[in-house]
Parts: C-alpha cells; structure tokens; sequence
C-alpha cells in the first residue's frame, strides 16, 4: 500500500470504526516508539527529531547496561558526582517536555471526536496514563537527581582521592552524640574499617572508649604534646584522659593543633581522633565518617527500619539499676525502628557488659545496615534518606571515590566481616594497654596465616 494511501496518514475520518483502531494505534506507538505517530500522522519533522530522541536514550539506555555488566564502578562513579547528576537531570526534563508535547500532539492527531463514542475515554485515560509514565517518570527523576546532587555537595567533599595503603583502605567510623547535656560532641562508638582494595573483605577494629595512655604517630601534634601517651605524664586538659576525650580536648582546647583541618573536610577532633586511631591500630587512616546519633534515628526510619536477632533484653533509658526504664526491646527477631535501633546500639546502663557488650552491639548493627540497605530501598525512599543524611554523616570521603567504594560495598556485603574487639574478654586491658599484643591482634586479623594445603 502506498503511502498516499495509508489509514493512518489519511484515514476515512467518516468511518468510526477505522478511526477508533487507528487511534489505538497512535496511541501504542507513541508509547513504544515516541515520535513514531508524527512520522505515521503528522508533522514529519517533528517525528523525525522525537523518534532521533528516542533513538539516542535507547542508545544511553543500552550502553549504560552494559558497563553496568561489565564494569559497575564505573556506572556508580557516574552517578555519584554532582555535576554529572545536574548534566542527567537536565536531561530527563528535556525528555519530559519532548513527550509532553509528542503526547499531546498525538492526542490531536487521534481526531477523537471521529472515534467511536464507547471508546473516547479509554483513548483518552490511555493517553493519559502514557504521559504520566514518560514524562512524569523523567520528571521525578530529574527531581532526585537534583536531590542527590544537593545531597552529595552537603555531605560529600571535592578534595583528592587517597591510594590504598598496603592494599587496603582504613577508614575511621564515630559515632558521635551531641546531645543538649553535653558540651560539645564526644564520640561514644569508635571503630576503624579496613578493607581489602581488591577483594572487599574488611576487618572492623572496635576501639573503647575508655582506652587509657593512647599513643599518637610521631608527627602528631599530639605526639608532642603527650610523648609517653594521652595523659600519661601529667594528665590531660579536660576531666578524664579517655580515647574518646580527645576529640572534646582537641576540638575545644586547642583547635589550633590542626589549622587545616575545616578547609579539609574535616574538624580539628575528628584529626584528633584520627591520630589517635592511626596510634593504637598502626594503620594509617585515609577516610572518616562520622554519624551523629541525634540524627540516626531519622536516617533508619527513611530506610524502613533494620531487623536485628537481639540476643539480651536491652532497656530503653534508665540507669545503672533499671530506674525509670521508658521500655524493653526484647530477645529475639525483631523489626527496630530509628528509636529502638538507636536505643540498641547506645544503651549501656542496666545492661550486662556495659560498653563491651554495647561495642558488640555497635557491630551488629552496623553490619544489619550493610547488609539489608540496598541501592532499590535507598532509591524507593531518596528523599527521606538525603533529607537524613544531610544532617546526620560527615565525611571527608570525596565524591569521586563514591562509586570505587559502592562498588568495593557490593563485595563487602558478600564476605563475612572479621571484628576485632580491644576489650578485656580479648585480652585488652583498657586501664593498662599492651600496645604490642593489640599490634598482634590486628595483624593476625588483616593477613590470617594460610592454610595448608592438604597432602597428596
């Protein structure tokens, strides 16, 4: 059939029947192949620039699915960078004002009011529907991008990218508390995560703390200021000579030990926190994170809640004798919300083993997060967790090691995670450390002794 002769260009209009099918017809196609109908129906020129359009998504469509196969990191790298981020919002709103208008022209070219009566409405709620999904769907991705783009420029630094040190990357995890009754910030859970650069198999060191007579690397400020160890001379300048005292001391008393330090990322404590890390562990630190736990419990309920196999019956406020407990979170399986979780990881008081027991916590914790918080219910619930985010991490991770290290995350998740706990029931007495036996500890932890292969 020749094209003059075509029902779709030039259609009987005085045949309802033959109407209404091509109306469907425009209607799919501009579902299936934006910009088909106008080719088909109307103005060419327009079908050619919008089925171009969709030539060249496809096209992002498919090669971004294949590095995506091939090389994820490389897709998340993309991702995570803000200015990249702008560049895709700014394409998905063109897309959405390009099926907008193919949409809507496609609408005109049905001539509705020559289709059958019976079917008026269904072409019209199916049209409907079209351009929700096309254009409402790039809309609101336009609209995350920008949310992410924001999310990481709050969060995220632009600084250099750090190499790996002997094979691995160490980074410093705090678990601050800021709460009205407190001068300041002092980090109640301290762990340094080292993680194998190639495989992702990562050991978690729990620092206390109440570690006593810390020392620090020779070029520390710190190091000069306390030779023998935090407090180990003449005590310090704040009540007690603790690991988690260095921060309030550092960050209050003398900032200016780390002039740099804000420029950086980072505050002249958590530099504090980090020498101190980098001297118990041995390893030097290249990243910090630090969650403030006033925030925590938002972050947890815009991911929907953690599923945690609670072993001891924690309570929630009270003292040291169960006075004026506000609740229970009881043994076994068990859904937490951001309230309970927090309350699970922070509660010490009324709860055998104390601080130990609660680093132990602490790790299950932590591990549950990696584990149940993928990138499908982070993305569901974006907004939630940007708007938690923001006010709850503080890094000096830059953004473009975001997506080496969500990649080097997928592998983590898939390893078991060895923990190594400096507390008594290891051996590690906080009053009085033996620095060579944590030594020990940590490196037997980073680099287990092979096994032997079986004989013959």
């Amino acid at each position: 059939m020749s094209l003059a002769a075509s029902p779709i260009r030039y259609p009987d209009v005085a045949s309802r029947s033959l109407m209404t099918r091509r109306g469907w017809w425009l209607v799919v196609l501009n579902f299936l192949i934006p910009g088909s109908p106008q080719v088909l129906a109307g103005s060419r020129r327009l079908g050619r620039f919008g089925l171009g359009a969709t030539l060249v998504l496809w096209v992002l469509a498919v090669v971004t699915l294949v590095v995506w196969l091939l090389w994820p990191a490389v897709v998340l790298t993309v991702v995570s960078m803000s200015w990249t981020l702008w560049i895709v919002a700014a394409l998905l709103a063109f897309y959405a004002v390009v099926w907008v208008i193919l949409t809507l022209d496609t609408l005109r070219l049905v001539r509705i009011v020559k289709t059958a009566p019976s079917a008026r409405g269904w072409i019209a709620g199916l049209t409907t529907l079209v351009l929700v999904v096309l254009s409402g769907s790039a809309a609101y991705g336009a609209y995350l991008a920008t949310t992410a783009s924001g999310f990481l420029n709050s969060v995220f630094i632009a600084g250099p990218t750090e190499p790996p040190v002997d094979g691995r990357y160490n980074i410093l995890l705090l678990g601050g508390d800021s709460g009205p009754d407190r001068e300041g910030m002092r980090p109640d859970s301290m762990s340094v995560i080292s993680i194998d650069a190639d495989t992702g198999q990562a050991v978690t060191i729990g620092l206390p703390r109440d570690l006593e007579y810390v020392p620090f690397p020779a070029d520390s400020p710190l190091a000069a200021v306390y030779p023998e160890g935090y407090g180990a001379i003449d005590g310090c300048n704040v009540d007690v000579c603790l690991l988690n005292s260095i921060y309030t001391e550092v960050e209050l008393k003398s900032p200016e030990m780390y002039p740099n330090a804000v420029d950086e990322g980072s505050e002249p404590g958590i530099e504090g926190m980090r020498d101190a890390a980098e001297g118990i562990t041995g390893l030097e630190i290249q990243y910090y994170v630090l969650i403030d736990m006033q925030g925590f419990e938002q972050l947890i309920n815009a991911l929907g809640g953690v599923d945690i196999n609670v072993e001891t019956r924690i309570p929630i406020g009270g003292d040291e004798d169960n006075n004026n407990v506000d609740g229970w979170i009881e043994p076994g399986q068990q859904h937490l919300n951001g309230y309970h979780a927090l309350w699970y990881g922070r509660a010490r008081y009324g709860v055998a083993g104390g601080d130990y027991e609660r680093m132990a916590r602490q790790r299950v914790l932590q591990e549950a997060i990696l584990t149940q918080f993928t990138p499908t219910n982070v993305l569901g619930k974006f907004q939630e967790v940007a708007s938690a985010g923001a006010d709850t991490v503080k890094t000096d991770i830059p953004q473009s090691m975001l997506g080496y290290f969500a990649s080097l995350a997928m592998k983590t998740k898939e390893l078991p995670m060895t923990h190594v706990e400096l507390v008594p029931d290891n051996g590690v007495d906080p009053t009085d450390p033996d620095w060579e036996y944590i030594a020990s500890l940590i490196d037997a932890a980073l680099a287990p002794p092979a096994t032997e292969e079986p004989a013959g």
